[in-house]
């Protein structure tokens, strides 16, 4: 299973905008756009320049893949499967993207970043339809049940996050019984849904040089 290794907050400085990856810190003073949004490297003060064509679809293909979490080999795996579907390959690429276990752990404000809900997966700590789940890529369906491993610091957790994020959003696609702590997907998430500042179609015409 491979995952990003480093220092993430150069990512969204890379990026030019906040990727959320380090969960509360993010919407607070000590986010690294806050204090220095200018890109990382020893000639950054320079201004990142106008960008080629090529690099345009690049920068949205990294965007993605940093926002997800995952890595260029595993980004290729779903691409193609997208391309497999019917439907337009872009927007069938960020659903498939969106219904990962992890980032439903997300979206569900169980926790405050993907890294985190990757971590929770990964350690045995969620469960779908009554079985344990420990692969982050894992996809959801229609009328899936995903709940907590019945862990009493585990839960503890989980409503001390909900607690805390109590403010944002919730996604229309996933249905949450507080008391159970119990999410259910009524339905697949589409491009609105998922309300990222990436441009899927640049993506698209990038994998088909």
């Amino acid at each position: 299973m491979g995952r990003k290794i480093g220092p993430v907050c150069r990512l969204c400085r890379r990026e030019g905008m906040k990727l959320f990856l380090k969960g509360i810190r993010c919407t607070g003073d000590k986010c690294a756009i806050e204090r220095r949004n200018f890109a990382p490297g020893m000639h950054r003060r320079g201004g990142r320049g106008k960008l080629s064509n090529y690099a345009l679809q690049l920068r949205e293909k990294q965007k993605a893949k940093r926002i997800y979490g995952i890595l260029e080999r595993q980004f290729r795996v779903f691409f193609a499967r997208a391309t497999k579907k019917k439907g337009i390959t872009g927007e069938t690429l960020i659903q498939l993207l969106e219904r990962r276990l992890d980032n439903v752990l997300y979206r569900t404000l169980f926790v405050s970043s993907r890294p985190e809900a990757r971590q929770l997966v990964s350690h045995g700590l969620m469960m779908v339809n009554g079985r344990t789940v420990n692969i982050p890529s894992f996809q959801v369906r229609v009328g899936d049940i995903i709940q907590p491993y019945p862990d009493e610091g585990n839960k503890k957790r989980i409503l001390n996050t909900l607690e805390m994020l109590k403010d944002r959003p919730y996604p229309e696609w996933l249905e949450l019984n507080r008391e159970t702590l119990e999410v259910k997907v009524v339905k697949l998430p589409g491009k609105v849904d998922a309300a990222l500042p990436v441009e899927e179609s640049q993506i698209v015409e990038l994998y088909s040089k």
